[in-house]
């Protein structure tokens, strides 16, 4: 009984870990949580409903940038740096938070959202390339551009990204 207890815990773990690998591989492919002290640049975002403001951003590879996220829309709103296929991943998640009622139309049950990563970390949102913020709120990203990938800034919230909720990240 012991053996099987033990393959288990095992299993468990696998389970919980190999995700995080995953995780963690596919953010080093878009870039790395940027350090406060390396910052090159800071740009100020303007979130609102459907649209960011600026619409385009421009990036050198190597550099850190720090995003100063505002939003200024009267729903929640995601700020999210990724390829546009790590997008559509995420989406799903978004809508979980949804049917959970952790993300309403203009706030976020931050209790629950803390219940609900108990169980399922996800849930959370702690990711260091995004910030999910509600109305008048600001917050910040710092980030280091250290790949040549293709990526954009987008709202994941279920619709926003549909409704063009993007904006392109040029790297020069």
């Amino acid at each position: 009984m012991r053996y099987y207890f033990n393959m288990f815990k095992l299993i468990t773990g696998l389970i919980i870990f190999f995700p995080s690998i995953c995780f963690a591989s596919s953010m080093k492919m878009i870039g790395e949580k940027g350090n406060i002290k390396d910052v090159t640049k800071v740009i100020n975002v303007k979130m609102f409903d459907n649209y960011y403001e600026p619409n385009e951003i421009t990036v050198k590879k190597g550099e850190t940038v720090k995003f100063i996220v505002t939003n200024m829309g009267e729903l929640v709103h995601e700020l999210n740096i990724a390829t546009k296929e790590m997008h559509i991943k995420h989406q799903p998640e978004m809508a979980k938070m949804v049917e959970h009622e952790i993300l309403l139309a203009d706030r976020i049950d931050k209790n629950k959202m803390k219940e609900m990563a108990k169980m399922d970390h996800s849930m959370a949102h702690k990711h260091a390339n995004s910030v999910l913020l509600e109305p008048s709120n600001t917050g910040e990203i710092i980030w280091k551009f250290s790949t040549s990938a293709k990526l954009e800034i987008a709202c994941n919230v279920p619709g926003h990204y549909e409704a063009g909720m993007i904006a392109n990240i040029i790297k020069d």
